[in-house]
């Protein structure tokens, strides 16, 4: 039961922070950081990336 409050407890603090427009914020941007890091990181999306700037540099 312990392990159960505790998690209750981070749900209730995380619920507690969401509220707050600044903490919303905050998170949008590191959620945008990571998420084009991990982009480019993938190697997959990496190729679509590199694929698309290919053929826009063959169509100018």
């Amino acid at each position: 039961m312990a392990l159960l409050d505790s998690i209750l407890y981070a749900f209730v603090t995380l619920n507690g922070m969401s509220t707050s427009p600044f903490v919303l914020i905050a998170l949008a941007f590191v959620g945008a950081y990571l998420g084009a890091r991990l982009v480019e990181i993938i190697p997959f999306t990496r190729r679509i990336i590199e694929r698309r700037n290919a053929a826009t540099g063959e169509a100018e």
